[in-house]
């Protein structure tokens, strides 16, 4: 019994020992296995500047004593693994999947790139994985969703592209969803409500659109909302806080949002964050705002709420950040606010708040640091008690309607860094208290009714960057020590004053300025050298004062920042030194007019090759022109008039294809006009006047198309008039008047339809006033005086209505003088010295004859002609009566087709059409279509239309003008062309529509002649989308335009946009959103849905109206040579914002880089590429409606107005306001 006992016990220690030793086996295994995984990502690794992980991730170490690696006791595996923030660059492998026991991954803050392995979705035990601040890169795996122990995943600031996987949503565990800062698209899907245990939620700075999904309101374990910055639309349900009651921060902002704000807030009671700002909120505040007592901070900016400011806000007791600017309020500012004691921050700027502060508003706001509360109506006094604002840094009162004086209190505020008090009514003197600031940074007291001297106390600021006191009274010198105490000053601005004496030597010790500005004052002396110690100097304004002396220009060699130097209106009495070319290389305006300059121009200007305006007009130049001003290839404007130039203009100036502008008037310039004129494509205005240019005008000058104004008068050029000067036909003036031309008028002078000045006075020209001089519609000066003209003055000049200025005197004109049109306002002296005219009593001449006979002989020649030809008259009556009655019962005349809703004119006949186009003349050619032609036409009272006729050859225009007689008959608004009448019949079809003056955007934005600054095309973009929006969403029946496109979109006087061109358009009924159709739209602007289906929505318009914002702001055609099959516009913007590349796929000049606001617009402009590429999304229903694009749009609008139009004043201050 013994011996089995004995023998049972070993075999049991034999098993015992077995199974141990094959479970050590199997763990050790495993934790090779990890090892192995985690030699694999240090080999991954392509950059690490600490080298920890390459020096303690070694295989004779114990893999669970590495740096960043944590084991399980239990396991011997690997649960954590954290190697965050260590500058890590390369990629994950795959093999990290194999770490089967990981809890824990972090590893944040690192410059990780990439794809995620799908082998992540192994780590079945994973609970907190944080991916964050790193370069990832493609879409997020829809393997993570396997994870599904994970509570807290974090992919925030990476570079993810594409959807969100729904997937992710089947995560019932997750707490924590960061997704923020990439590039993620689509909609928030709806199985988002799946995750009822999420806390937080954070996918802010992406491209999200659509509508916030129901299903999340239902997520009631949420406690932080975080979308900020996407494209998301729809509204806040009422009862947001009584579905998710635990809400503690929410933010919204920037975001296309639209609706009231929810009045149940008060149900979220640990609410401590609301940003609700630029987003499209209307409506007042609701007052049950004040019954959320936990806020801390409430963002309510950029909205279209109106109405009074709730007093009930006052009751935030908590409240440190309160921001409710660029909205529409009314009233005034309630009390109750500045009770608030916790209060940090108020900013309520742009709001259209009126009233007056009150004197005691600091009382009760001893934590307050900013206030910003510009641009209202705000008026009265600035309040004159500070002292319960001790800790205040930034005051921002500018841009109102505030009188008085400025509060000597104010100086004892001595933690301001910023004072801005610019552009109000204030008067008396800069307080000397204001010297006591010494932390301020920014001094900003422009456009004010300011008087006295400047405070020597000011000067004492060491601290100051920013000094402007510009466009105000104050009077005396500058103190003189004011740059030996001011090291740290960036920009000084003082135009516009009264100030007097010399400029400061001192001047030159604030060695980190860049912006001068001392222009319009009294200062008198030299210009001190000392500014060539200025290294950082960008733009230097001296203009409108009393200096002399050009000598500094020499010490202006060490600038080589320098870009713009003003020194005109001066009186330097000197020479300019050829020193002048020693200047920056960088310098692309030097304007030295009106400053009594002698001597010659130095060939050494020639040296600056980045000048792009140069203007020495009004001096006492002498000498020859240059030789050297070909190299200036990036010249645009030359003025160099009212000098003693002589010798002839060289041909290098026929070099400079940037040129715009010549002026080179009232000289002694001799020799004749360069043969190589014509090379000069950019020219807009050609002044050559009051020399003495010879010979005739070279034919090349008759090329430049683009020429708007042409003065070539009191020379000695002579010849004939080429019929060549009617290819200028964008010249508003021609001044060819004191010369010696000879010969006839050209009848091509008839063509200048833009001409508004015309005079060609004090010649020898001959023959007649050419009949076609009354299509010259635009003309309002035209003088013909002091020639040897003939003939009669012709009737169509009655046609010219803008005729102003009318002088024909001292020629040998006959007939009768025209009494109509514009003749009815002119007297003799047009007329005087033209011997052979007659007309009315007014004109001083003598009366017209009238035909009569008082001779015998002459009664009887009178019946031996008057019996016959009464004869052949009735018979020829008689034929036209049965020819006329032959020809209708072949052809119906078109008939006047009923008049149009919102129409000003009665029904319009063909012959009056007819009549109103001159038989349909091309020269009233305003342009074609698909299929018809657009013509310019006057009726008989003056009237201007654009009469519209199809082509009837093509069978698709009937469909076509049906199309445009059915869509615009019952609609309105003023943004769509209006359309005055029709005339239709099976043979004819006409529309006849208001006349747009401006043309359309394709001519503005694809001619060089014209441009649009970045304020205009918004403009044009939102009343295109109101247009659009209208369509879609204004009406019982939905209308689809089809046709969105440049050409399609007319402006008029104003500049006010209007979509035209219905010949394609769809009418959805009330039970469709979509049609078909076979009819397809322009190249490059359809929608991918109805060029390969015909799928035809509402959609199709957001596409075309997606190319057609790209194109704008691009001013590249979709049809551009670039493009091709592999890259198309849209591709090209895509693949450029996503790399930060927006610079350059934006039109160039929209931007500067010496714009003090050059982010802040790049960011403008980044954000409508990126509302362009949501419009153009592939998937139809990815893409916003027109309401949501209106909203984005007036956004951005805001946004790029409070960056860019502050007032007039701050575009002086270039880059540094």
């Amino acid at each position: 019994m013994g011996r089995r006992t004995c023998s049972l016990l070993a075999s049991t220690f034999i098993l015992c020992f077995l199974l141990t030793s094959s479970l050590t086996s199997s763990k050790n295994l495993n934790i090779i296995t990890d090892q192995t995984s985690l030699l694999s990502l240090k080999s991954h690794l392509h950059l690490e500047p600490s080298d920890i992980l390459s020096q303690n991730w070694s295989t004779p170490s114990d893999v669970c004593t590495w740096v960043g690696v944590s084991c399980s006791r239990r396991h011997n595996r690997i649960t954590a693994l954290n190697i965050s923030d260590m500058g890590l660059k390369g990629t994950i492998p795959p093999h990290l999947g194999n770490l089967s026991f990981l809890v824990s991954i972090d590893m944040k803050g690192n410059s990780f790139q990439g794809n995620l392995p799908v082998e992540l979705a192994q780590l079945r035990r994973l609970r907190f994985l944080d991916l964050s601040s790193n370069n990832f890169t493609g879409q997020i795996p829809a393997s993570l969703g396997f994870l599904s122990e994970i509570q807290s995943l974090s992919l925030k600031n990476n570079k993810f592209s594409g959807f969100i996987p729904a997937t992710i949503f089947n995560l019932s565990k997750l707490e924590m969803l960061e997704l923020s800062f990439n590039s993620l698209g689509g909609k928030l899907p709806e199985q988002i409500g799946k995750l009822q245990n999420l806390m937080v939620l954070s996918i802010q700075y992406n491209r999200l659109t659509g509508s916030i999904p129901f299903e999340l309101y239902n997520v009631s374990s949420l406690e932080t909302l975080a979308l900020t910055n996407n494209s998301l639309s729809g509204e806040l349900p009422d009862d947001i806080c009584g579905r998710l009651p635990g809400l503690e921060a929410i933010y919204l902002s920037w975001n296309a949002i639209s609706g009231r704000i929810p009045v149940s807030f008060p149900e979220c009671r640990r609410l401590t964050l609301l940003s609700l700002s630029n987003n499209a909120f209307a409506g007042p505040i609701p007052r049950e705002i004040g019954n959320v007592t936990m806020l801390e901070a409430v963002y309510l900016g950029g909205n279209y709420l109106t109405g009074e400011i709730p007093e009930e806000i006052g009751n935030l007791r908590r409240l440190q950040l309160l921001s409710m600017e660029l909205n529409i309020f009314s009233g005034s500012i309630p009390l109750s606010i500045f009770n608030i004691s916790s209060l940090v921050l108020l900013d309520l700027a742009r709001s259209g708040l009126s009233g007056t502060l009150p004197s005691n508003m600091c009382s009760h706001l001893p934590n307050l640091q900013y206030l910003e509360l510009h641009y209202n109506d705000l008026y009265g006094p600035i309040p004159s008690t500070w002292d319960g604002c001790s800790r205040l840094q930034d005051l921002s009162l500018r841009d109102s309607n505030f009188t008085g004086f400025i509060p000597r209190e104010i100086g004892n505020l001595t933690m301001l860094r910023t004072l801005r008090l610019f552009h109000n009514r204030l008067t008396g003197e800069i307080p000397r208290e204001l010297g006591k600031l010494q932390q301020l940074e920014q001094l900003h007291l422009a456009v004010n009714l300011l008087t006295g001297s400047i405070p020597e106390e000011i000067a004492n600021i060491s601290t100051l960057t920013l000094l402007a006191l510009t466009a105000n009274r104050l009077s005396g010198s500058l103190p003189k020590s004011i740059g030996s105490r001011l090291p740290d000053l960036d920009l000084i601005s003082l135009e516009t004053n009264l100030l007097s004496g010399h400029i400061p030597d001192s001047i030159g010790n604030s060695s980190k300025l860049t912006y001068i500005n001392l222009g319009n004052n009294h200062f008198s002396g030299t210009i001190p050298s000392s500014l060539g110690s200025l290294r950082l100097l960008q733009h230097l304004y001296v203009h409108g004062n009393n200096l002399t002396g050009l000598s500094f220009i020499t010490s202006l060699a060490n600038c080589r920042f320098l870009t713009d130097f003003w020194m005109h209106n001066n009186r330097a009495d000197d020479f300019l030194p050829p020193s002048i070319g020693n200047l920056s290389t960088s310098l692309r305006v030097f304007r030295a007019r009106n400053s009594t300059i002698k001597g010659s121009i130095p060939n050494e200007i020639s040296n600056l090759t980045s000048l792009v305006e140069l203007d020495l007009s009004s001096n006492d130049l002498s000498g020859f022109l240059p030789s050297g001003l070909g190299s200036l290839a990036l010249l645009q404007g030359l003025s160099l008039s009212d000098n003693r130039i002589s010798g002839s203009i060289p041909t290098g100036i026929c070099e400079l294809t940037n040129l715009g502008e010549l002026r080179l008037s009232n000289n002694q310039i001799s020799s004749q006009i360069p043969g190589c004129i014509g090379n000069g494509i950019s020219l807009r205005q050609l002044y050559l006047d009051s020399n003495r240019l010879s010979w005739g005008i070279p034919s090349s000058l008759w090329s430049l198309k683009n020429l708007l104004e042409l003065n070539l008068s009191s020379n000695l050029l002579n010849g004939s008039l080429s019929p060549q000067i009617g290819n200028l036909e964008a010249a508003i003036l021609i001044d060819l008047s004191f010369n010696q031309f000879t010969q006839n008028i050209p009848i091509t002078v008839g063509g200048l339809n833009n001409l508004i000045n015309f005079s060609l006075s004090h010649n020898r020209l001959l023959g007649s006033i050419p009949n076609t001089t009354g299509n010259m519609i635009s003309l309002e000066v035209l003088d013909l005086a002091h020639n040897n003209l003939s003939g009669s003055i012709p009737k169509s000049l009655e046609a010219l209505k803008h005729l102003k200025i009318f002088n024909v005197s001292y020629n040998s004109l006959s007939g009768e003088i025209p009494p109509g049109g514009p003749f009815v306002n002119f007297t003799r002296e047009s007329f005087m010295f033209n011997e052979a005219l007659c007309g009315l009593p007014r004109f001083e001449v003598p009366p017209c004859p009238t035909p009569s006979f008082h001779r015998s002989n002459n009664k009887i020649l009178l019946l031996a002609l008057t019996i016959p030809l009464g004869v052949l008259g009735i018979l020829a009556a008689l034929i036209l009566a049965l020819t006329v009655i032959k020809y209708r019962k072949r052809r119906k005349v078109p008939t006047r087709g009923a008049s149009f809703q919102g129409a000003t004119h009665g029904r319009i006949s063909y012959y009056e059409l007819l009549r109103a186009t001159d038989g349909y003349n091309d020269n009233n050619l305003l342009g074609r279509g698909s299929f018809g032609a657009v013509y310019k036409g006057i009726l008989e009272d003056g009237t201007i239309l654009a009469v519209k006729v199809f082509n009837l050859e093509q069978e698709a225009a009937f469909k076509s003008f049906d199309a445009e007689c059915e869509v615009l008959r019952n609609i309105r608004h003023r943004n769509l062309t209006r359309v005055i009448s029709s005339c239709s019949n099976h043979e004819f079809k006409a529309l006849v529509l208001e006349y747009m003056p401006n043309g359309s955007l394709e001519k503005w934005l694809h001619s060089d002649d014209y441009f649009l600054d970045t304020t205009l095309r918004l403009n044009i973009m939102i009343d295109v989308a109101s247009a659009l929006e209208y369509l879609h969403h204004g009406l019982t029946t939905a209308v689809v335009h089809c046709d969105l496109k440049p050409s399609n979109v007319l402006l008029d006087e104003d500049m006010v946009a209007h979509l035209s061109d219905f010949g394609i358009a769809k009418l959805l009924g009330d039970d469709q959103s979509i049609s078909y159709t076979n009819t397809l739209a322009t190249f490059g602007y359809i929608a991918p849905e109805y060029g390969l289906e015909g799928i035809v929505s509402t959609k199709c318009d957001v596409y075309s109206y997606g190319i057609l914002l790209m194109e704008t702001f691009s001013r590249r055609k979709p049809s551009d040579e670039m493009f091709d099959e592999e890259m198309s516009i849209k591709r090209w913007i895509s693949n450029s914002v996503g790399d930060d590349g927006i610079v350059g796929i934006v039109d160039s000049k929209l931007l500067s880089t010496e714009d003090r606001f050059y982010n802040e617009k790049l960011s403008c402009l980044s954000s409508l590429m990126e509302l362009a590429l949501n419009c153009c999304e592939d998937n139809p229903q990815d893409r916003p409606g027109m309401s949501h694009v209106l909203a984005a749009l007036k956004k951005i609008k805001l946004r790029f107005l409070d960056y860019g139009t502050s007032t007039q004043f701050e575009y002086s201050f270039s880059t540094k306001l």
